[in-house]
Order: structure tokens, then sequence, then C-alpha cells
């Protein structure tokens, strides 16, 4: 077998559609993921064991699952179990959000640690309602000291995301395995596919240790 790339060209524009969904879904997913596991870290703070155990128990099963198991289990048994009918991406949405959500609230459960307790006593002196004080004072320094690990997380969530393809998702990885196997050339585009994912996540890898070496350092402390 000859190997030859330039019969990628002909399909960069497919591919790159498929970036495009793939990047519209790792962002969108890691923005309500990012949400949704601030709010379950400050449910953990909780003294109530009738919070903190069934959250602890989804904290722990997500993080300690494949995420394809996890993905097939919400795209396949979800709807038998719940009798709800979900679209394929809706599935797919849902699978990692709750993925997201599981590993995000044990960086944020570590920085709302690493907050002195006098920014607490300071809120309740200055009579700051509970609302207020998760809103202006612990979420944006919570958020500045899990900048490099949420940003880490974000790049894992695109490489994991993948893995969507698995359940007919058109993404990046479901495009360039069905032209491979099309063309009968999967080392041309195979090799492509690996190329695109890490021309975008070698970069956000920089970042991270850009933002952890000159950002924290200046404002975390």
């Amino acid at each position: 077998m000859n190997i030859d790339f330039s019969v990628v060209f002909p399909y960069w524009y497919i591919l790159l559609k498929g970036l495009g969904l793939t990047l519209a879904i790792t962002l969108t997913c890691a923005v309500l993921g990012s949400l949704a596991g601030f709010a379950i870290s400050l449910l953990r703070t909780l003294r109530n064991p009738l919070i903190r155990l069934p959250i602890g128990l989804y904290v722990e099963f997500f993080r300690g699952t494949p995420l394809l198991i996890q993905l097939f289990w919400v795209f396949f048994c979800f709807p038998v179990v719940f009798g709800l009918t979900l679209s394929p991406y809706v599935s797919v949405m849902l699978a990692l959000i709750l993925y997201m959500a599981a590993i995000t609230s044990e960086t944020f459960r570590g920085a709302l640690k690493s907050i002195a307790s006098e920014q607490h006593d300071a809120c309740t002196a200055l009579g700051l309602t509970p609302r207020a004080k998760v809103l202006f004072v612990i979420f944006p320094q919570a958020l500045l000291r899990a900048t490099p690990p949420l940003l880490s997380n974000v790049v894992s969530l695109f490489k994991e995301s993948a893995l969507i393809s698995s359940v007919g998702i058109a993404d990046l990885m479901f495009i360039g395995q069905n032209i491979s196997n099309s063309t009968a050339r999967p080392v041309e585009f195979l090799t492509a596919v690996a190329a695109i994912y890490f021309l975008v996540a070698f970069p956000l890898t920089r970042l991270v240790g850009v933002v952890e070496s000159r950002m924290l350092r200046r404002y975390a402390y």
C-alpha cells in the first residue's frame, strides 16, 4: 500500500465540519458541566447526610466508570428506564454534562477548601445573604483557584468526546472513520484526524501551564 496524504485534501471541509461539531459539543458540555459541578461541590459541603450521600455516590460513580459505558447507558437505557425519548445529540450531551459535572465538582471542592475561613466570617459580618456570598465572594475565588485543573478537564473532555462517534454522532472521529472506510485509506485519514485533535489540544495544554504560572501567582494569594 502506497501512503499518500494528498487524498485527504478533497475532504478537508467535511473534516472541519466534524471538528466544528466536536468543539461545539465540548464547549457547551464544559460550561454547563462546570456550573453544575460548582453547585454539586457546594452541596457536598453541607452536613446533611441525606444530601451528601447521594451526591457523593453520583460523583464517585461517574468518576469511577468508563465514559463509554456512561454514553451507552444514557443513549440506550435512559429512555427505557425513564420513559423519555431523547434525540441522539441530547443523549450525548446529557452524558457528557453529567460526566463533566462529576469531575469538576472535585476540582471546585478542592478550591473551596483553599478559601480561608476569614472570607466566610467577613461575609457574615457584612450581613451578606447566602446567595450574595456565593455569587460575589466564594465563586470568583473558587473559579480563580480552579482555573488550571478546569482547563485540563476541558482538554480531557475534548479528547474523550471522540467516543460519541460510537453512538452515531457525526463528529470529527465519526466522519474520519467513515471516510477511511469508504476510501480504504485508514492510515491517511485516521492520521489526519489524530493530527487535528493534537493541533487543537496541544495549545490548550500549553495554556494550562501559562495560566498556572502567571495568573495564579499574581492573583490567587
